[in-house]
């Protein structure tokens, strides 16, 4: 297939053109609640995402990041069905914040792709994808931006009957999957409201499109002469070592008044899955079947006091885990342990509206404290017991002159990272880090037709590097690579500037975004063509790099018959990485995709036809493989079978309906675990 990028790009612009638009289409999520206040999201310079309500029950996946990869700009690691994380505009790891109302999810999913994020997305009411000034608020290694879960665990609300019922069943034929969640809000009297909630699901090895290696792969090992490496050619249909088992358990009390609500959570989570097998093809590789069994107990406080004078109200958010899991080797027996205990709190005091040089002005100012005790156990150790301790102090400013609004976003942190290792004597020595950075960020936006927006943000980032980059220096089982750090890394900094456009009318919006970073000493992990342990080595260094893309969407009606809307919608994503000074591309990078449909929506049913193209990614970093491009077809209906209740609906999905071999370039196993075959998927929620 020729692909003509250009043609692409003129073909999106044409299809989502106002002149066809009648009626204003009811898919837009208006309201970003993942800031220190609500804010309208045409009033953001930067890209944003939300999944909710219908869409997010649409897009459920075991995983964070494969509910949210057909969002703009938005990719997935893809290290097997289980452990999937979120990839924004190809930063990964330690560059994006993944969320749970604001908090961190304390697990370990940012050392390694193959520890699965500890958030089920079954409970969660809706995501938000935040970048620019926005995301700065939460940490400045959000270079890549922020993914914000947010759950019903606490009760926003008092009931207005005996309870709140929220139920939901699904199932999916690709890994023979079964999921259940359910919550139950109940007021006690006096603003009080008590919260259960729980989730269950299990799954088989998932079932593929095709042959389980790589072309590339599938040649070399025919060409062995080793008859057990021959028949690894010959794998296919299923995903050896896939299958999982999670559930999860809380309760919660909250009050809430007029203006006031204070709330607590605990929540247990259990999860155990196995970690897709790197084959051993090459001469000195050893494969290893290796399961995660992970555990994770938590508790969280949210409050919210409504002050007088200049600040209208104080924040406060708190969360505390414990967080364990064991890799287990195929014969059941522990290889190694990761022991992860943390606390993160925020305070935000967010100002009362004013008025600034004849502008509206509003803000928020706090401040934020995170803890992490690190540990991992084991023959195959690859980190020594760490301790990470940052402080953020930051400010989120916005003036409203009418057609002009202005930003501006400034945030300044501190990290400690100390940990203890072993002298050249092999006595225990404690060593330790500081790092201070100063991160900032600015923007404006202009109305410059009823609708249509244009904005501008640059931004400077200081990001210090985290202990999985400093510090491993061994095998690690999970992912099948000998990793080794740099200790000597410094701040990485970035230099990033974003073009946004938005417009919306009668039946019709539009959303994009240009933007270009520059980093300098960007730390990067690269695989050095070694063997170590029998693992292939990856290095961690620092490098300068550039980055820049484009991602675009836009969705218009087309016709209304008979009480039926029928919208075509489309987005469009590209990247390109590059490391200077002659180092090539960033490995890793997604290629260019495009996600196109069609929707015909009434009262009580909608139905859904999508096609997704990724292209073949051909640049490629020293001893990274290419990968091939892909389409694939889905199809989905939505019934809500009661008309006087809204509340029960019956969501079916057919995806990938050819059965095509999809492989994720982000993903590090991409030879080895393509993505899931033809996927028959049905969720049924109950609300009441």
């Amino acid at each position: 297939m020729r692909f003509s990028l250009p043609g692409a790009g003129a073909l999106f612009i044409l299809t989502t053109h106002p002149v066809l638009a009648q009626d204003q289409p009811p898919l837009l999520d208006t309201i970003v609640v993942s800031a220190p206040f609500q804010r309208e999201r045409a009033d953001i310079i930067s890209g944003v995402s939300i999944l909710s309500a219908d869409a997010l029950d649409r897009a459920l996946r075991p995983s964070l990041g494969e509910t949210l990869a057909h969002q703009p700009g938005v990719s997935a690691t893809s290290f097997g069905p289980n452990a999937s994380r979120p990839i924004l505009r190809g930063f990964q790891g330690e560059r994006i914040r993944v969320l749970t109302d604001g908090i961190g999810a304390f697990d370990v999913s940012n050392t390694s792709v193959d520890h699965a994020v500890i958030i089920s997305p079954q409970l969660a009411e809706r995501i938000e994808v935040l970048r620019g000034p926005a995301a700065l608020s939460y940490g400045a290694s959000a270079v890549g931006g922020v993914v914000n879960v947010l759950e019903k665990r606490i009760p926003r609300a008092v009931p207005d009957h005996i309870a709140h019922v929220d139920l939901l069943g699904g199932y999916g034929s690709a890994a023979n999957e079964g999921s259940f969640s359910g919550l139950v809000d109940a007021p006690l009297g006096g603003g009080f409201v008590a919260h259960v909630d729980g989730s269950y699901s299990e799954t088989g090895n998932l079932r593929i499109g095709g042959p389980v290696l790589s072309r590339a792969l599938r040649q070399q090992a025919r060409a062995s002469d080793d008859p057990e490496v021959q028949a690894l050619a010959d794998l296919r249909d299923r995903l050896p070592n896939t299958a999982s088992r999670n559930w999860s358990v809380a309760g919660a009390l909250a009050w809430i008044g007029d203006e006031d609500d204070f709330g607590v959570a605990v929540t247990r989570l259990n999860t155990l899955y196995g970690v897709p097998v790197r084959f051993a093809i090459a001469p000195g590789e050893e494969a290893e079947e290796v399961r995660i069994d992970a555990a994770q107990t938590r508790v969280d406080a949210r409050a919210g006091i409504t002050l007088g004078g200049p600040f209208d109200k104080l924040s406060a958010r708190f969360g505390f885990a414990d967080y364990e899991h064991a890799e287990l080797e195929d014969t059941g027996a522990v290889g190694t342990r990761f022991l992860s205990r943390g606390l993160e709190t925020r305070l935000e005091l967010v100002q009362s509206e004013g008025s600034l040089f004849g502008a509206k002005w509003k803000g928020a100012t706090g401040a934020q404290v995170l803890v992490r005790n690190f540990n991992v156990i084991g023959e195959e150790a690859f980190l020594p017991e760490n301790k990470t301790v940052g402080l953020g102090l930051f400010s989120l400013q916005e003036l409203d002159f009418g057609k002009f609004q202005a930003e501006a976003s400034l945030r300044y942190e501190h990290n400690r990272i100390s940990a203890r290792v072993d002298d050249f004597r092999g006595a225990p020595v404690d060593v330790g880090r500081y790092f201070n950075g100063v991160s900032g960020s600015i923007g404006g936006s202009y109305e410059f037709v009823e609708g249509w927006r244009v904005g501008v943000n640059l931004s400077r980032t200081a990001r210090a590097p985290a202990a999985e980059e400093l510090l491993p220096n061994g095998p690690h089982a999970g992912t099948q690579a000998f990793e080794i750090g740099d200790p000597t890394l410094g701040l990485e900094m970035a230099l990033g500037a974003e073009l946004v456009l938005r417009g919306t009318g009668k039946g019709y919006r539009f959303e994009s975004s240009f933007y270009v970073t520059r980093f300098r000493d960007y730390v990067n992990d690269a695989r050095t063509g070694e063997i170590e342990d029998g693992l292939p080595v990856f290095q961690y260094g620092a490098a300068d790099a550039r980055y820049y893309g484009v991602e675009a969407q836009g969705e218009v009606d087309l016709a209304h018959v008979h009480g039926v809307t029928v919208s075509l919608d489309a987005l469009a994503d590209y990247v390109n990485a590059r490391l200077l000074d002659g180092l090539g591309p960033v490995p890793r990078i997604p290629p260019f995709r495009t996600l196109g449909g069609v929707t015909a929506r009434a009262a009580r049913a909608e139905g859904r036809v999508e096609v997704e193209y990724s292209a073949p990614q051909r640049r490629t970093a020293v001893l990274e493989t290419p990968t091939d491009g892909f389409t694939t077809v889905n199809l989905s209906a939505l019934y809500r079978p009661f008309a006087d209740d809204p509340r029960v609906s019956l969501n079916v999905a057919a995806n990938n309906i050819a059965d095509v071999t999809a492989r994720r370039h982000a993903s590090f196993l991409k030879d080895y675990a393509p993505l899931a075959g033809r996927d028959i998927r049905v969720n049924l929620r109950f609300e009441w």
